[in-house]
């Protein structure tokens, strides 16, 4: 069983390697290593999941060096709950991005470079998921950074290079506060296992301990996009290819979230910045949702959606209870899911239209019925009607709130609320704007090849050399795996209420064993603590 655990890291680049090699070749052999790998990565990660909630955490060490000297990789509850969502979300991203190359005639560079990135930043967030020590999880977020650095500026228009210039600046950055926090640590305690630093914080001066978990902190309330460091997501996310938006959208934020929940359950339980993360809960949820209000295009609106309800996972971190863990736990496995399955139809409705704007959207309810219920599903979800999961996910945060008493988690209660009812009204009026009201002219037929410049959209028959818009193919008629794969995340979204029983109790497991802290140290360490 142990030697399962490096598969969802190891694959994926072995697979990347591969694709490279082919090149632009055989494009069939590239999609079937493609699919192959991934519903591998996905087999292998639902194996570990019962493993570990049958049997505890599970540890494999690189080159058979164990802890603290050598790497170790942990899959817990944890871990392999977000192995097991991250590996659907990223095999039915990978078919529809696969199926979009396919019917636009794209032959070389899609497979060529788009794919084996793609792959590259697989095995980034499988590592963050499993890693055991502060220095692999920073390699882990380098792996994550290169991948999709290319994702997000594939193609070399204007506006993607501008944002790509934007993201890599940001990720820079706080990959060099990570290793100011790596120096700290290592110094302060001499390791970088996690298990050990569990140990070793415990013993140390407070402004020491304090010291360094607000620096880690802040590298990953960058990475989750927390307010006030969320200002670069909104104007980066929208500007690439609808399969990385997606993708970026569900998972990237969520790694970020991932690093906080351990950070905050292993390294530094009950620590003192628990009020501070409950008031950047607050202001995330109210900042990222009176943005989305205000959006008049599609994929700005579900950007800021993606900021506000990153608030709802922090709040539960914040509570530091067993409740409050286990609720957001299942908030992440929740938004990870219908965050993704929104993008992907957002993708499908720009194919339709050639456009995301919604001045210029309407009528998709008669044009496009399918496309209209794939967004009505999630988007509700999302906005959290009864008895969505979503609505789940944020009634345990809010019972968890109000458990804990006092003023500052009742008023995040009343925030999450708030943010709820502003999440639907803005949900409707897309609704509303894009498939209710009677379409545009030009709505009725696709319009060929549609060059989206920042005013307005330019259509052109031939080429599109020289042109810093984003080329669109707009189709009546959508490739069924694209649709397929879209259709599969909505129902994965909705199988979380069917499931909420069982994913409840997984994720209060989960929270358990988090707070115990002992089941992943004495796994990690064993006799040599």
């Amino acid at each position: 069983m142990q030697a399962l655990i490096s598969v969802p890291v190891v694959l994926p680049l072995l697979a990347a390697g591969l694709k490279l090699a082919i090149g632009g070749r055989s494009r069939r052999l590239q999609a079937l290593i493609s699919v192959v790998t991934l519903t591998t990565v996905l087999a292998v990660s639902l194996v570990l999941l019962v493993a570990a909630d049958t049997g505890g955490p599970l540890v494999a060490y690189a080159g058979g060096w164990a802890a603290p000297v050598g790497i170790a990789l942990v899959a817990d509850r944890l871990s392999t709950l977000m192995l097991v969502v991250s590996s659907a979300v990223t095999l039915c991203v990978m078919v529809y991005s696969l199926a979009q190359a396919y019917a636009d005639q794209e032959y070389a560079a899609p497979l060529a470079i788009f794919h084996p990135a793609y792959l590259v930043m697989v095995a980034g967030v499988s590592d963050a998921f499993l890693s055991g020590d502060l220095f692999n999880l920073f390699v882990a977020f380098e792996m994550l950074l290169s991948g999709s650095y290319v994702l997000l500026t594939f193609g070399g228009t204007e506006s993607r290079i501008r944002a790509g210039a934007t993201y890599v600046l940001v990720g820079l950055a706080s990959s060099l506060l990570f290793l100011v926090g790596l120096a700290v640590s290592y110094g302060a305690t001499g390791t970088v296992s996690m298990a050990q630093l569990a140990e070793r914080f415990s013993v140390l001066p407070e402004y020491l301990k304090l010291l360094v978990e607000l620096t880690l902190l802040l590298v990953f309330v960058i990475k989750a996009a927390i307010f006030p460091m969320s200002a670069w997501l909104p104007d980066s996310y929208p500007t690439a290819p609808a399969p990385a938006t997606a993708l970026f959208a569900g998972l990237l934020t969520k790694v970020g979230i991932y690093s906080i929940i351990r950070l905050e359950a292993l390294l530094f339980p009950g620590g003192p910045v628990s009020s501070l993360l409950m008031w950047a809960a607050l202001l995330t949820m109210l900042v990222g949702v009176f943005g989305a209000v205000a959006q008049t295009d599609i994929k700005r609106m579900l950007s800021f959606t993606l900021v506000s309800h990153i608030g709802y996972m922090v709040f539960g971190v914040g509570l530091s209870t067993v409740a409050g863990m286990a609720g957001a736990v299942f908030y992440v496995v929740h938004h990870i899911t219908v965050q993704t399955s929104l993008f992907l139809v957002t993708g499908l409705v720009e194919r339709r239209a050639g456009t995301t704007s919604l001045d210029r959207l309407g009528g998709l309810m008669k044009l496009a019925p399918v496309i209209a219920v794939l967004f009505f599903v999630p988007a509700m979800n999302l906005a959290g009607i009864p008895p969505m999961s979503g609505f789940l996910g944020k009634l345990a945060l809010v019972q968890a709130g109000i458990a804990v008493g006092g003023p500052l988690p009742l008023v995040l209660v009343a925030g999450g609320l708030v943010t709820s009812l502003l999440t639907l009204y803005a949900m409707a009026t897309t609704w509303s704007k894009a498939f209710w009201r009677e379409p545009p002219p030009g709505m009725t037929e696709p319009v060929g090849t549609v060059l989206e410049s920042e005013e307005t959209p330019v259509v052109r028959a031939h080429g599109t050399e020289g042109i810093t818009g984003r080329a669109i193919v707009t189709s009546a008629s959508m490739p069924l795996p694209m649709l397929g794969s879209a259709t599969a995340l909505v129902a994965l979204g909705l199988s979380y209420t069917v499931l909420a029983g069982p994913l409840s109790a997984l994720t209060r497991r989960t929270a358990v064993e988090l707070l115990a802290r002992e089941p992943y140290v004495s796994a990690v360490l064993g006799d040599r603590r």
